[in-house]
C-alpha cells in the first residue's frame, strides 16, 4: 500500500482490496479567528512582534482530542503538534502549541505568510491546519 492515506484508500475501493486495514485520511481542521500579536505583560509592544491565531472552539476540541489520542504531553516541545497550515493560497510547515491564556491552541504566523497573504494584526483569517 501506498503511505498517502488517500491513495490508499481509493486504490483499495476501486480494485475491491479488502484485507488488512485502509489507513484513515489525516483529519483537516478549519477554523476563523482574527490575528493577534503577543504583548508584554504590561501590555507593552515588544520588538519581537509575533502574530498568532488562536484555534479554539470546535476546531480546538478537535486538535486537543488528535493531540491526546497520540500521547502529547507537555513535558517535551511544549507538547508542539507538527502541522502544514494554509491561509488563502499560502501553505507553510509549522507547529501549534496548546495555550491556557487564551484557551486553544496558538499557530504562530510568520512574517512571509503575513506579507504573501495581506494581514495584519486584527485582520480576520481563515485558516487550514493538516497534522504533518
Amino acid at each position: 500500500m501506498p503511505d498517502d492515506p488517500a491513495l490508499a484508500r481509493f486504490l483499495a475501493e476501486e480494485l475491491g482490496i479488502t484485507d488488512g486495514p485502509v489507513p484513515a485520511a489525516a483529519p483537516l481542521w478549519h477554523h476563523s479567528a482574527p490575528m493577534w500579536v503577543w504583548r508584554a505583560k504590561d501590555g507593552a509592544r515588544t520588538n519581537a512582534a509575533w502574530h498568532f491565531v488562536t484555534i479554539d472552539g470546535e476546531a480546538g476540541a478537535a486538535i486537543a482530542a488528535y493531540a491526546a489520542a497520540r500521547g502529547l504531553s507537555r513535558r517535551g516541545g511544549f507538547a508542539s503538534l507538527r502541522v502544514t497550515a494554509t491561509i488563502g493560497a499560502t501553505a507553510w510547515q509549522t507547529s501549534i502549541f496548546p495555550s491556557r491564556d487564551p484557551p486553544g491552541w496558538l499557530l504562530p504566523v510568520k512574517a512571509s505568510v503575513r506579507k504573501a497573504e495581506g494581514l495584519a494584526e486584527g485582520a480576520p483569517c481563515t485558516v487550514t491546519l493538516e497534522p504533518a
